[in-house]
């Protein structure tokens, strides 16, 4: 997913209600996150496992939520 522009405008001079909504766009937009991943070349093998890992641990804590739940 490609980042959007974010702007925001600064009424009655509020700049701190301004900065709070430009942070909040900015991470919604995935712009940290995109510049967290072009710091550094990520082999396409490692990006799979990473996704596996991270589907593995998912099930296992939605398991555990079951297991929780029924006793």
């Amino acid at each position: 997913m490609k980042p959007t522009l974010v702007c925001v405008e600064v009424r009655n001079g509020d700049i701190g209600k301004a900065l709070k909504v430009f942070k909040s766009k900015v991470a919604k937009s995935g712009h940290i996150e995109e510049l967290k991943n072009r710091r550094e070349y990520t082999k396409p093998t490692t990006k799979r496992r990473l996704i596996k890992q991270k589907a593995i641990r998912e099930n296992e804590r939605l398991v555990l939520i079951q297991k929780l739940m029924n006793k």
